[in-house]
């Protein structure tokens, strides 16, 4: 059993080379600190320090149990902090684009939870460009979308190119108009398209218009037409067309947090997690 007391003397006579100056930074006698280290030894078999007279230095099993020792006491630090202070309250009225809603937003809700279960969530699932109204006019405390690459509001989480999708096995009819099927405005996604297509002097047909993702893909598996959605975001029941080669190239959009200007503490703390989460990955949207 390594005594997280012991582990500590131990870290600090390595960091000051002296058992004597260990002893002073601790407030302990240095034949406490010897007893410590003494212990430490005996508890694991192994030397952790050449003394002398005149020199003190780690042996190359003391350089290991250093390593270990500043994980255990840095782990320990931060379980105190956490459970020494005041447990979080209030609430969080997130807004939250539908893709990321049926993608990774659910595990960093559910890490969120687990650490403040007294922060009540009131979730509210729309546009990005709709968040923007709320969050402006104060209706939400924070809000994760999307945005054109470029542009500056928000904090940015992660970038991911749009893909065609469609039914599996889909081969597009080039020389007609693209079959399109796309969310509502506003939309940074449906800005983005059309933009993108009207650069490329590709021509497009609207055949299916939705207010949410969950609609365009629910179209694309019945065969009506192309959606898009970022590779990171890829739905079930959905795939590139056969001869996505042929289709003019999509950019990229950014996901991205922002916040009201008083957005509160418990706010404050889901965005700090969601910009230390990799939200990235392969999600299966339904």
């Amino acid at each position: 059993m390594l005594n997280p007391v012991w582990l500590n003397t131990f870290a600090t006579v390595a960091a000051s080379h002296s058992f004597t100056d260990a002893g002073r930074q601790l407030g302990l006698r240095q034949s406490s600190v010897s007893e410590h280290i003494r212990r430490l030894e005996e508890s694991v078999g192994r030397r952790l320090f050449v003394r002398d007279t005149h020199s003190l230095a780690l042996t190359a099993d003391g350089e290991a149990m250093l390593v270990h020792a500043r994980v255990i006491l840095d782990a320990m630090a931060h379980a105190q902090s956490q459970f020494s202070s005041p447990r979080l309250r209030g609430r969080v009225r997130l807004g939250s684009s539908d893709d990321l809603a049926l993608g990774p937003l659910p595990s960093v809700l559910a890490a969120f939870r687990d650490a403040h279960p007294d922060v009540e969530l009131e979730i509210t699932i729309g546009m990005t460009g709709r968040l923007y109204q709320m969050v402006d006019a104060g209706e939400l405390d924070l809000a994760v979308g999307k945005r054109r690459l470029g542009d500056a509001r928000g904090t940015r989480l992660f970038s991911g190119r749009l893909e065609w999708l469609a039914k599996p096995g889909t081969v597009v009819d080039t020389t007609q108009p693209l079959p399109l099927i796309l969310v509502a405005e506003p939309s940074v996604t449906r800005g983005v398209v059309l933009d993108s297509l009207a650069m490329s002097g590709a021509s497009w047909q609207m055949v299916c218009t939705s207010s949410s993702h969950a609609g365009c893909i629910a179209a694309a598996r019945g065969g009506l037409g192309l959606t898009v959605r970022s590779h990171f975001l890829a739905a079930r029941g959905l795939a590139p067309p056969v001869n996505r080669a042929e289709l003019p190239e999509l950019p990229e959009v950014e996901f991205i947090a922002f916040c009201s200007k008083h957005p509160g503490r418990p706010a404050e703390t889901l965005l700090q997690l969601l910009e230390n989460s990799d939200l990235r990955g392969e999600w299966d949207g339904e």
